[in-house]
């Protein structure tokens, strides 16, 4: 007799941040003070000529039918003229798949370049999502790590030591979640180079890529080296930039082939995004932005109020990120002793013991890679935010 559920399916691990989200959620609604630096959702509303702008699309009969399933006319035309401001490359809108928010682009990325069996080099920490969506497309995943004293970031001498003759991509996320590190234009033209010299696609993840501090630019790999426009697949949305998470509207952009087949893959999974959500993402990226430098402005606090605060508690260890809206924090001065009268060894159990005795929500580094961090997430009030690390100072005095 043949198993009810599918192997593959089977196989995914639910998401851990959102894992942990809803086990805050639900302290909370139970009465439990808990704050919760689990999400990765800014706490700001969707600006308002967004909103406004899906409000009259609401009642124009001609969003409530089907329409190309790669996405609207003009959506395509904005993200083209986004994608040349922002990563320095031309793409025909031909070339773009508008999808279900950026974790659709990324799934239907892996689908249309990975076969089974290829590899697929990860740099670690990573988000929760690549290795289920590599796997999910029969690829095995590759980690490759870099800790805190790399800021997080790979090297090319990493990424060769790590490369075989099944190797077929590498997932590039600068900004970074979780870590917020950012690679510089040079670090980004060496694994352009290396990837070229060996035939390697680079899926690049650049969801927080206006979400950058301090004068930083997060470089496209295609604006650096664009020789390896015919295989990279960029990967973009508005939910982090334009606090439009619950929009689900993302897109990828990339060489004709690849899209086709993204293209083709989603005519039969999702057909086209709720024209809602195009048309106010096309405010969005065509709109003022006002708003959404005002949201920069608001992180940039919370990141400088964050890393200060944390690096008070000993042990704890907090780089300053250079974008995104994370502080991924090495704990391993805090594991291997006793705390509330047990021993704690991981950063998952340093998280649960944190939750319970804290009522404060971490994701630990497990979800992201090897034990021993966690990450915090900076998009929530700055009462709160300063709150509960005020709490994890008292909790490690």
């Amino acid at each position: 007799m043949s198993e009810r559920i599918s192997k593959k399916i089977a196989a995914i691990a639910e998401s851990a941040t959102l894992k942990v989200d809803a086990k805050a959620k639900a302290l909370q609604a139970a009465g439990r003070p808990v704050i919760s630096y689990a999400a990765g959702e800014p706490d700001f509303p969707t600006p308002a000529h967004i909103v406004a702008a899906a409000g009259l699309a609401v009642l124009d009969p001609k969003n409530h039918r089907y329409t190309p399933a790669i996405g609207l006319p003009e959506l395509r035309e904005a993200i083209v003229a986004k994608t040349l401001a922002d990563s320095g490359t031309s793409y025909p809108a031909s070339q773009v798949v508008v999808t279900n928010g950026g974790k659709q682009a990324v799934y239907q990325a892996f689908q249309a370049i990975v076969n089974e069996g290829d590899e697929v080099i990860l740099p670690s920490p990573y988000w929760t999502t690549y290795p289920e969506a590599i796997a999910l497309a029969g690829g095995v995943t590759v980690e490759v790590f870099a800790g805190a004293d790399q800021n997080y970031k790979v090297t090319v001498s990493q990424l060769e030591a790590a490369r075989t003759s099944k190797t077929k991509a590498m997932l590039l996320c600068s900004p970074s979640n979780p870590t917020g590190s950012v690679y510089t234009r040079s670090e980004v033209e060496a694994i352009g180079q290396w990837a070229l010299a060996h035939g390697v696609w680079i899926v690049s993840d650049e969801i927080y890529q206006n979400v950058v501090y301090d004068g930083v630019k997060a470089y496209s790999v295609t604006e650096v080296v664009p020789e390896m426009i015919d295989t990279t697949i960029l990967v973009n949305g508005v939910a982090k930039s334009f606090a439009m998470t619950g929009w689900r509207l993302g897109w990828m952009v990339g060489p004709a082939d690849a899209m086709k087949a993204a293209a083709n893959l989603q005519s039969h999974l999702t057909s086209n995004v709720s024209n809602i959500s195009q048309r106010a993402a096309i405010a969005a990226l065509n709109g003022p932005q006002d708003e959404v430098l005002a949201m920069l402005a608001a992180f940039d606090r919370r990141r400088k109020v964050a890393v200060s605060e944390l690096n008070k508690i000993p042990g704890w260890v907090a780089p300053m990120p250079e974008g995104a809206f994370y502080v991924y924090s090495d704990v391993r001065g805090l594991l291997g002793r006793e705390w509330g009268g047990k021993l704690i060894n991981t950063s998952l159990e340093l998280c649960d013991y944190i939750l319970d005795a804290a009522e404060v929500a971490l994701v630990p580094g497990e979800a992201f890679g090897p034990s021993g961090y966690v990450r915090m997430s900076y998009a929530l009030g700055d009462e709160a935010l300063l709150e509960g690390i005020q709490r994890l100072q008292k909790l490690f005095s």
